[in-house]
């Protein structure tokens, strides 16, 4: 607690106020203050005390192990055995990536004409490569697929002479195949 720097100057810590204290209030408030001065200073020592409750309570507990292990230190430190990574055969990760129900998402939203942004279109074309590549490696993949599109870029005919063309077709010559 700070000490305040009195003045001699009257009414420099404000003016004077009379509270008037009933007997009890008087009372109560002088028997705070009484406990307070009693419970002053320190506990008594230990001397006179009965400490051999405590000894006994603390044969009872484990000891304490950090006073030492017997347990012996290897000084020749083995290395760990490497956990050995199971690495899925091609078949199962191409079905695991075309089942993949999060790429199915982003590429229903891009057939949508939707923009991915920067992260999820880098990712999309990441699983795409991959699968491509897993393709080739199996043997699944065709190189028809640019054919199909010089095909279709090709044919400047009208949507009525397809339908007709199909329409009169002879289904019976594909039989024959």
């Amino acid at each position: 607690m700070t000490r305040k720097k009195r003045s001699r100057k009257p009414g420099s810590e404000g003016p004077a106020q009379y509270v008037e204290k009933s007997v009890s209030q008087m009372d109560l408030d002088g028997r705070t203050r009484q406990k307070a001065r009693k419970r002053k200073g320190l506990k008594a020592g230990s001397r006179h005390s009965d400490g051999g409750a405590e000894h006994g309570s603390r044969q009872g507990q484990a000891k304490d192990p950090r006073h030492g292990s017997k347990k012996p230190v290897p000084l020749i430190v083995e290395p760990k055995p490497t956990k050995q990574v199971r690495r899925m055969n091609a078949e199962q990760e191409l079905a695991m990536l075309e089942s993949d129900p999060q790429l199915m998402a982003l590429l229903d939203r891009l057939d949508a004409g939707e923009k991915l942004g920067a992260g999820l279109q880098k990712q999309v074309d990441q699983k795409l490569d991959r699968i491509e590549q897993l393709m080739k490696q199996l043997g699944l993949y065709e190189e028809d697929v640019a054919a199909d599109d010089e095909i279709a870029i090709g044919d400047t005919r009208s949507e009525e002479d397809l339908l007709d063309d199909f329409e009169n077709a002879r289904w019976d010559d594909f039989d024959k195949e």
